[in-house]
């Protein structure tokens, strides 16, 4: 027994509730993030059973499939037995099915027997953790760091080898600091080899940046929260904001290649607004007048026929009623969110509430044209018609809806004993289905309405004598009892059962697009994105809303591969026909093949449905692959823009996979807002959700989430550009910082008869990464801007300059490392040639050991710094605090470190010694010189490319520079950096 407010414990198959209904109300929002009430149903013949005893005296047993994860699907069945007779047989669903993790609403108490416990329940089974998702700087670092310890391995190598090389004449031996005992000269020699070349890994390990991953998570992890902060996302209307749901792909948002994105709710507003029904040729439209009848608040209509016809208010009557009965909407007072239902007869002012905007729109819209549906209680269905009569339908079966089939329908009987069978769907699915009725004055309508960009539905009806429905209940009783296959056998009865219907009209509601959804895709295609929308409406719908939102163009030249096309021909000929069409026009022209926008090209746009999907997905009969893709591919990346039209949610998720792992391998980016988006939301590299009115299916399990699609562009554009600049520069930063820290390393083991003597003292070895130089480059990968946010808005052609990985790509790499290289030569040698056999202090006398190598420090330290200073372009008092207070750091430390005796340490080899260099006016000299001739090189790279070969983003820096005045006060569009407490949130 589970009571009113308690979370089920394990999954229940529901016996019977304290309602007299026999139904109860859960909410599942921690199952899949959907907070409206859903409905469930006890078994029939247990729902009498309200007390303990009643429970005891069940006599039942439960057969069911194995345990699987999906939470909306359970095959089962019950039998009942009463004394010694017969058991009694009911199937049971998904809507007998209560799930652990659920929340019992709106019902004292229900019974329940357990059928999965533990692991076996279906929120167990769906712990399973997702795929982990890595970006492309990701997979660069993971790369250059196996450069890297290929480098290492070399240097041990070489030193060792170098080492026995050198000891290979008598009279060269370890240095006399070093000398080796008689035991270890009589040791194995490959095994005094090995541990030599283990020694020199310790030695030279300092190159392999392991703080750099440390360094890297914060600053993901940081950083993600400049997109929380964001004013600018967030929605007043709404009250949300955008939310990070993982900080370990924030640069991958500035290298996304390809957009899916879903188009109702997403592109549109998802609020369902009634337009117009067409039934038996007419055209109703709300507060207008029909057939000289005044409807409320009456205004005008469209008409098709000037006259009903014979038979035609009994058609209207017909389809008002099918219109009503087809959707299961409840009604609920507003002032009692969660409490019962109550009729509109009730004086209360009462909502509709259901899963769908659009079924809510057709029925208010119903009710708006004179019809008003009550209420669903005890498997009765109450309608208000127009004389304010209440008429009352039993409802005897609903075959359920599916992406598939496109239709559901339900079977009722009336107060006068007529049988019925109502069928809505898409087009598509219904016309096939009917053999009567006015079909080529609706199909008309329904294809202009299409074009107009509205929400078609269709709806059909035949009657049932009592024979024939008994034949229907025993083919859906025999489908629905059955354990295995019972999808399949359900689909086969559907088949059987909705055919032969009398076509009866059709219905249109409206979805806006959403605000400035136009121009973000226009700003997207601008950056070199291309925008795929992948839908499941019918393509004249579907394509109004593309030209709506500025997908396709006046002068986009559309290429379909759609069923009625291959109706007509081949899929290989309509597949080679577009490829020689598109093809032919980029051979002939130059095409800017990353955008597809060109003035001097002919602007295409592919659409394809699920069905021509289908087919160039289907493997071959030995299990390879489709040679179709390929080409489909092809003829894809020459087109602007691509509309998937009658899309199924798995079919999402295999056009992001078909790109994802083509073979240029792009960044892929999908953005729904509903359940059936999750898929191909968990499939591209990026996933992100909208926080919308379909529930937080998507929002939970994307990867980000906004509250409006406008978003996306400031996201993209702005974030991911600057989270790509910011981490890519962390990144070889890090690696160029450590080659000059080691290779001087590496060096000095020439000069020191390969003994594995350190250059650096113990405590500049650990501190280096952890001190000296780590504050620095963190605050510089949070807080740079190499381009102002307005400017980044205003010009999404730079989001160009770092596609493809670009600072993160080999040449920029070897150019990084090279920097070090020659950093690290100009340290060693420098200071060694400058105080060779010189005299450098006034006493006269030479440096030693570790006042060399605290000079080759010191020099490394300075020069690693400033060029992070000379490499930053947007100064803040942060960035002034933590490089100069880096330096300040590094000279009180080593002040510090050899200028006091401390009593914890049994020696101090560097007492005194970086006072020591201090005290040379030489020492100062070579400090200056060698920090100005290591910068120089990378001084005249910035000032000539930039001269010569400026990129986009150096051209716009300069005139930025020459615009700006010297006094200019900051951007409006950076507070977060001058402020970087977050502000507060507006409730």
């Amino acid at each position: 027994m589970v009571k009113e407010d308690e979370t089920f414990p394990c999954d229940l198959i529901f016996l019977s509730s304290s309602r007299a209904d026999g139904t109860c109300h859960v909410t599942t929002a921690s199952l899949d993030g959907e907070s409206s009430h859903k409905t469930h149903y006890a078994v029939q013949d247990t729902k009498g059973f309200h007390t303990e005893e009643d429970i005891d005296s069940l006599h039942a047993t439960i057969e069911c499939e194995r345990p699987q994860p999906d939470l909306y699907k359970f095959v089962g069945r019950i039998n009942v037995y009463s004394d010694l007779n017969d058991p009694v047989v009911r199937p049971l669903g998904s809507e007998n099915l209560l799930l652990r993790g659920a929340t019992l609403k709106n019902t004292e108490k229900i019974f329940g027997v357990a059928v999965y416990t533990g692991m076996e329940t279906k929120m167990a089974l769906n712990y399973q953790s997702k795929s982990q998702k890595r970006s492309a700087v990701e997979k660069s670092m993971n790369v250059f760091l196996i450069v890297y310890l290929c480098i290492l391995v070399s240097k041990a190598l070489i030193n060792t080898v170098m080492k026995y090389v050198w000891q290979s004449e008598p009279f060269r031996d370890e240095p006399w600091y070093n000398q080796k005992t008689e035991a270890e000269r009589q040791r194995n020699l490959l095994l005094r080899a090995f541990t030599d070349f283990l020694a020199f890994m310790v030695l030279f390990n300092y190159i392999i940046p392991v703080s750099m991953y440390v360094t890297v998570e914060m600053q993901k992890f940081l950083g993600s929260y400049f997109i929380t902060w964001d004013e600018e996302m967030f929605d007043e209307e709404t009250g949300e904001g955008p939310l990070v749901n993982t900080s370990d792909l924030n640069e991958e948002l500035g290298q996304v290649e390809y957009v899916f994105t879903d188009k109702t709710g997403t592109l549109t507003e998802n609020n369902m607004e009634f337009k117009e029904c067409c039934v038996e040729g007419h055209v109703y439209v709300p507060h207008a007048v029909c057939n000289g009848q005044v409807l409320p608040a009456a205004a005008a209509i469209d008409m098709i026929d000037a006259s009903p016809g014979a038979g035609g208010r009994e058609r209207e009557e017909l389809f008002f009623r099918a219109v009503c009965l087809c959707h299961t909407i409840q009604v609920k007072d507003d002032d009692e969110v969660d409490g019962p239902r109550k009729s509109p007869d009730s004086g209360k002012r009462c909502a509709y509430i259901s899963s769908s905007p659009d079924e809510v729109a057709l029925v208010e819209g119903i009710q708006r044209l004179g019809f008003t549906y009550l209420r669903l209680k005890d498997n009765y269905m109450e309608l208000r018609n127009r004389d304010n009569d209440i008429e009352r339908f039993e409802l005897l079966e609903i075959l359920s809806f599916d992406s598939v089939r496109r239709r559901m329908s339900v079977i009722v009987k009336s107060a006068t004993g007529e049988i019925y069978l109502f069928c809505k769907g898409a087009d598509s699915s219904i016309f096939p289905r009917v053999i009567e009725g006015k079909v080529d004055q609706i199909r008309s309508r329904v294809e202009r309405n299409a074009v107009e960009g509205l929400r078609t539905l269709c709806v059909a009806y035949k009657r049932l004598i009592q024979e024939e429905y008994e034949g229907i209940y025993k083919l859906l009783q025999a489908a629905k009892l059955a354990l295995h296959d019972r999808e399949r056998k359900l689909a086969e009865a559907y088949e059987q059962i909705e055919k032969d219907l009398i076509l009866l009209g059709a219905t249109a509601v409206e979805d806006r697009l959403q605000e400035k959804a136009a121009d973000t895709i226009e700003a997207l295609q601008k950056a070199g994105i291309k925008v795929w929308v992948l839908t499941g409406d019918k393509m004249e719908t579907a394509a109004a809303a593309c030209y709506a939102c500025r997908l396709f163009r006046r002068n986009t030249q559309l290429l379909e591969v759609t069923t009625k096309r291959l109706e007509e021909q081949s899929l290989h000929d309509v597949l080679c026909e577009l490829s020689k069409t598109v093809l032919h026009c980029s051979a002939s022209l130059t095409r800017d093949s990353f955008s597809g926008l060109s003035a001097d090209v002919q602007d295409y746009g592919l659409i394809i449905d699920g069905a021509a999907l289908s087919l160039i997905m289907k493997p071959h009969e030995d299990g390879s692959s489709s040679n179709y893709r390929e080409l489909f591919l092809d003829i894809c990346r020459n087109c602007s823009a691509v509309l998937c039209c009658r899309m199924a949610p798995l079919q999402k998720a295999q056009i992001v996979k078909l790109i994802k792992f083509s073979k240029e391998h792009p960044i892929t980016l999908a953005i729904g807002d509903g359940a059936n988006d999750v898929s191909m939301i968990l499939e591209a590299h990026v996933g992100i959700g909208i926080i919308g009115k379909e529930g937080r299916q998507a929002a939970r399990n994307s990867d980000y989430a906004i509250p409006k699609f406008k978003h996306l562009k400031k996201m993209l554009l702005v974030h991911g550009h600057f989270y790509y600049i910011r981490i890519s520069e962390l990144v070889q930063y890090f690696f160029y910082k450590n080659v000059c820290f080691i290779f001087p390393q590496f060096l000095y083991q020439f000069f020191c008869g390969f003994s594995q003597q350190t250059l650096y003292d113990t405590a500049y070895l650990t501190l280096y990464n952890i001190s000296f130089t780590s504050l620095p480059i963190l605050l510089h990968s949070l807080t740079e801007q190499h381009v102002a946010m307005d400017t980044l808005k205003r010009d999404p052609a730079l989001y160009r300059d770092i596609a493809k990985n670009a600072l993160l790509c080999w040449r920029v790499f070897i150019y990084w490392t090279f920097l070090g290289v020659f950093d690290a030569l100009v340290f060693f040698f420098g200071a060694y040639f400058m105080f060779e056999n010189t005299t450098v202090t006034s006493n006269g006398q030479v440096f030693g050991n570790w006042t060399f190598g605290t000079l080759v420090f010191t020099v490394m330290v300075f020069t690693v710094t400033l060029k992070l200073a000379l490499d930053t372009h947007y100064w803040t008092w942060i960035n002034h605090f933590v490089i100069w207070g880096s330096l300040l750091f590094y000279i009180v430390f080593s002040l510090l470190w050899g200028g006091v005796i401390w009593p914890f340490l049994s020696y101090q080899r560097m007492y005194y010694v970086f006072i020591h260099m201090l005290s040379s006016g030489p020492a100062w000299l070579a400090i200056v010189l060698l920090v100005a001739v290591s910068l120089l090189p990378d001084v005249l790279k910035k000032v000539l490319c930039r001269q010569l070969w400026p990129s986009a983003t150096e051209r716009v820096q300069r005139s930025s520079s020459r615009r700006a005045p010297a006094d200019a006060a900051p951007s409006p569009d950076r507070p977060l950096l001058m402020d970087p407490e977050p502000r507060p949130r507006r409730k």
